[in-house]
């Protein structure tokens, strides 16, 4: 059995991904195990602060949904279903996974979570701190694997060691067998962003055209017992799987192709061979390991305070130094009338946005619309209300013609980097 190749495909590469294309890969993709890589640093955050206004809270919002179309199709298929969904509140997470299989008739099927990464009460921070978490690695759901779980929910393990615990339970990988756990730390890297390897963050209309985009696949995985492996898609679904996507995707987060550092291995892309071997499939070969990190990452989540929005827009000849001009007169009424003294984040929406410290004087003067949002962030409730007010202002105190006023203020959180020795993040694994 262990000579056989292990199928296994990505359910979602980011929180809010879509769903069709997940059911779509286990109805018949043939997979062993599909993998829902549900958690960022910003989402963890965010996690965090939802558990703290209710502790029933903090898991991903779309589990439930998920669940309900996902557990049916993995029970007749066979394949396991291995998430991080749990993000602040694995056991919430699995709680309602385990709720939504009795509910579906589903009560056989054993659902296991994963404790320990949440490292709250072992980060020393001055203040402000909502929660901590470290990502921890395949070691931690080797358990659960090993005991026979069709469902894994857990909160922040490592994107791609969701898809090297699998193969290394299948194929009997070894713990500290460096070069194979590179080979599957690749696959995993390779995977974790769903449809960014099959066509969709990799579009560019008349320089990367992918066909049928709005029906992009998900992929799968084809992975042999000496770790290399074939990515493919589903037939009859839309994107593309290539050497140039899979170059992209190779790359993607990766800082040093020689020493990427996951929980598991401290992994080597430099060599890595990537060849088409026919349409959709690219094969892969080549990567390495060595030891792995002694120290595992955390993610410190911290309170943001308010985050203050608004905006409005200008239309028409000039409308480019109109909106500029306003939001000038914001920046100047928040300092010398409200008093605050922090940065105001000024954007052009349309014209300088997203490239705002480029020179873009020219598209200024050329604009015929342009949107002008205005934004800080402060923990003073007051200070994030005169915000909006001083925008909304404007609708009669000029520049001419602003129209379309939009403001909100939200609570935000932001994140740091710290460091922990992996013994003193021990894991456990749990069952419902």
């Amino acid at each position: 059995m262990r000579d056989r190749l292990y199928r296994i495909g990505t359910g979602a590469g980011f929180s809010a991904d879509r769903l069709d294309p997940a059911a779509d890969l286990v109805e018949r993709g043939r997979l062993d195990a599909i993998v829902f890589e549900c958690v960022g640093e910003r989402t963890l955050a965010f996690a965090h602060r939802d558990r703290r206004r209710d502790p029933a809270l903090g898991f991903n919002p779309w589990l439930e949904r998920r669940m309900k179309v996902m557990l049916p199709l993995c029970a007749r298929h066979g394949t396991k279903l291995i998430t991080n969904m749990g993000a602040a509140n694995p056991r919430a997470a699995a709680a309602k996974t385990r709720a939504v299989a009795d509910a579906l008739g589903l009560s056989k099927l054993r659902v296991a979570w994963i404790e320990g990464d949440d490292v709250t009460d072992r980060i020393e921070m001055s203040g402000g701190m909502v929660g901590a978490n470290a990502y921890i690695g395949a070691d931690a759901l080797m358990p659960a694997l090993a005991e026979g779980a069709d469902v894994i929910v857990a909160g922040r393990v490592a994107d791609p060691s969701l898809f090297l615990a699998p193969l290394m339970m299948h194929f009997g990988w070894r713990a500290d067998d460096w070069p194979l756990l590179g080979r599957g730390t690749l696959v995993g890297h390779l995977m974790e962003c769903a449809a960014q390897i099959t066509g969709g963050y990799f579009a560019d209309p008349g320089r990367k055209d992918v066909p049928d985009l709005a029906h992009v696949g998900f992929p799968i995985a084809e992975v042999s017992a000496d770790g290399d492996a074939t990515i493919t898609k589903l037939d009859r679904t839309g994107g593309e799987v290539s050497v140039r996507t899979v170059k992209e995707q190779l790359l993607y987060e990766v800082h040093d192709p020689t020493a990427y550092l996951t929980p598991d291995v401290t992994a080597d892309f430099s060599k890595v061979s990537i060849a088409a071997t026919g349409a959709d499939r690219v094969r892969l070969a080549g990567a390495g390991g060595r030891k792995r990190p002694d120290n595992l990452k955390v993610t410190v989540a911290m309170d943001g305070g308010y985050l203050a929005e608004a905006e409005v827009s200008y239309a028409g000849p000039g409308a480019g130094r109109r909106a500029e001009l306003a939001g000038a007169v914001v920046k100047q009424r928040m300092a010398g009338v409200q008093g605050f003294n922090d940065a105001v984040r000024i954007d052009l929406i349309g014209v300088a946005s997203l490239l705002a410290t480029a020179d873009r004087r020219g598209d200024v003067d050329l604009a015929t619309d342009a949107r002008l949002r205005c934004a800080l962030r402060t923990g003073d409730r007051a200070m994030a209300e005169a915000l909006l007010w001083e925008v909304e202002s404007l609708l009669t105190c000029g520049p001419a013609g602003g129209g379309g006023y939009r403001g909100r203020i939200d609570p935000s959180v932001t994140t740091e980097t710290r460091f922990l020795d992996r013994g003193l993040v021990p894991t456990r694994v749990h069952w419902l």
